[in-house]
C-alpha cells in the first residue's frame, strides 16, 4: 500500500490511497521549536516527526511512502531503508493546506479557527527571525561591510588630508609638492611641527632618504609660508593625529579582510587577491551572487555606468570593470587588456563557485593557469592591431524637386 506523507505548520500527516487521513504527529505547541523544525524540513531533512510517522503507516501496512520534496524523500530512503516516491504537488496535500482550519479544529490541535491564524502568524514570524539570523552569520557578508568601511575611509582620508594640506599650507606652502604620501604629510606635522624643526637631521630621524631630507631642510629655511602661534599649530597637530589614527584603522581592517577571505574565499583571494577579491563580493551582494554571474559579468564588475551607456548610445562597451586593479591587467599594454580580463574573469568565476559550492582549495592552479594564459596573450598580442578605418556613412540621394509652373 501507499501512503503520502504531507507536513504543515501543526504537524506532519499520513494519508492513505483515497487521501483519507491515516495517522499523524503533531509538533510541539511552541513557535520557536515549530520554525525550527519546519526550517529542516526546506533543507529536505527527515526530521523525528516523519521517522515517527513512517514507522506508525509501517505497522499499519503501508510499505511505500509518498512525499512532496525530492531531498526529503532521498533522505528518509537512506535513513529508514523504505520505498519513496515523489509527487508534487499531491492532492492529499493539496486537501490539507485548503482546509487546514477545518483539520485544526476537528484534530483538536486549536478550539477555533482563529487560534490557528494566531499561531500560524507567530510560527511565521519565527521563521522569518530563523532566516535572518542565517542570513546574517553568512562570512561573506561581514566582508561585505568591511571592504566597504575601508572604501569609505579611504573617501575621509583623501577629504582630511586635502583640508590639512590646505591648511598647514598657510606655514608651509612648498612642502606640499615635496611630500607625496598623505601619511607621511600628516605624520612630518605632528613630530616636527613648524619648519623651522625641518632639519635635515630631524628629517633622517623620521626615515626620509638623505637627499630628499637635504632638500626639504634648504626650501623650509627659505618658505615663503606665514608665522602660526602655538594655539594654531596645536589644532593642525591635533588633526593629524586623528588622520593617522584612521590610517591605523585602514590598516587593521586590511588585515582583517585578508584574514576572513582566507577563511571565506580563499581561491578567490589566491587569484586577485584580498582587496579585490572582497571587491568583486561586495558588488555581486555575496559569494553565492557571485558564484551564480557568468564570467562576462564578471569582466565588467563596477563598470555599470558605462555598461549602460554603451547600450543607450552605441557607443564602445567597456572591456572591464573594478578587475582593471588586478596587476597583470593594469600593467598589461592598453590593446591586451582587454583578453587579459577576460581571462581573469573566467578563472575567478571559476574560484568563487568552488569557494562557494566545493570548498577545496585550487587557487595555486588556477593562478598557474591564468599566468600562463596571459604570457601568451603578451607573446602573440606583442604590437597593436592596426588602426580600424572609420566607416564611410553614403549620404541618401537627394530627390530633385519640380519646377513650378
Amino acid at each position: 500500500m501507499k501512503a503520502t506523507i504531507v507536513e504543515c505548520v501543526m504537524g506532519v500527516f499520513g494519508f492513505g490511497e483515497a487521501n483519507e487521513l491515516v495517522e499523524k504527529t503533531f509538533f510541539p505547541k511552541d513557535p520557536l521549536e515549530i520554525a525550527e523544525r519546519l526550517g529542516k524540513v526546506e533543507a529536505g531533512k527527515a526530521i523525528e516527526e516523519i521517522v515517527t510517522l513512517v514507522e506508525k503507516l509501517q505497522g499499519k501496512g503501508y510499505t511505500t511512502f509518498v512525499f512532496e520534496s525530492s531531498k526529503i524523500a532521498q533522505n528518509a530512503r537512506e535513513k529508514l531503508k523504505i520505498e519513496v516516491d515523489v509527487e508534487k504537488p499531491s492532492e492529499a496535500g493539496e486537501l490539507l493546506r485548503g482546509n487546514l482550519e477545518k483539520f485544526a479544529v476537528d484534530l483538536g490541535f486549536v478550539k477555533r479557527q482563529e487560534q490557528l491564524r494566531e499561531w500560524v502568524h507567530k510560527v511565521s514570524m519565527e521563521l522569518a527571525k530563523m532566516k535572518v539570523r542565517k542570513a546574517v552569520e553568512k562570512r561573506d557578508l561581514l566582508v561585505v561591510q568591511a571592504i566597504q568601511t575601508i572604501d569609505d575611509l579611504d573617501k575621509t582620508l583623501n577629504l582630511f588630508m586635502s583640508r590639512i594640506r590646505e591648511w598647514y599650507g598657510l606655514h608651509f606652502p612648498e612642502l606640499d609638492r615635496l611630500i607625496d604620501k598623505h601619511e607621511t604629510y600628516a605624520r612630518l606635522i605632528v613630530n616636527l611641527g613648524r619648519r623651522d624643526d625641518f632639519t635635515a637631521e630631524n628629517l633622517e630621524k623620521e626615515e626620509l632618504p638623505k637627499a630628499k631630507a637635504k632638500q626639504i631642510a634648504q626650501i623650509a629655511t627659505a618658505s615663503m609660508g606665514a608665522d602660526l602661534s602655538e594655539r594654531d599649530m596645536d589644532q593642525i597637530q591635533a588633526m593629524c593625529k586623528n588622520t593617522l589614527e584612521l590610517y591605523d584603522a585602514r590598516q587593521s581592517l586590511e588585515k582583517y579582510v585578508d584574514s576572513v577571505m582566507d577563511e571565506v574565499a580563499p581561491n578567490i583571494r589566491a587569484l586577485a587577491g584580498s582587496l579585490l577579491g572582497a571587491r568583486l563580493i561586495a558588488l555581486a551582494g555575496g559569494l553565492t551572487n557571485l558564484a551564480k554571474l557568468p564570467a562576462s559579468t564578471v569582466q565588467v564588475l563596477g563598470a555599470e555606468k558605462a555598461l549602460f551607456r554603451s547600450l543607450r548610445t552605441g557607443a564602445r562597451p567597456p572591456k572591464h570593470g573594478i578587475i582593471l586593479q588586478h596587476s597583470f591587467i593594469h600593467e598589461a599594454k592598453r590593446w591586451q587588456r582587454g583578453k587579459a580580463a577576460r581571462a581573469l574573469a573566467g578563472k575567478l568565476t571559476i574560484a568563487a563557485r568552488v569557494d562557494a559550492f566545493s570548498g577545496k582549495y585550487v587557487g595555486d592552479e588556477l593562478k598557474i593557469g591564468l599566468e600562463k594564459r596571459v604570457e601568451e596573450i603578451k607573446e602573440k598580442y606583442e604590437k597593436p592591431p592596426p588602426p580600424k578605418k572609420p566607416a564611410v556613412r553614403k549620404r541618401p540621394r537627394r530627390m530633385k524637386r519640380g519646377r513650378r509652373r
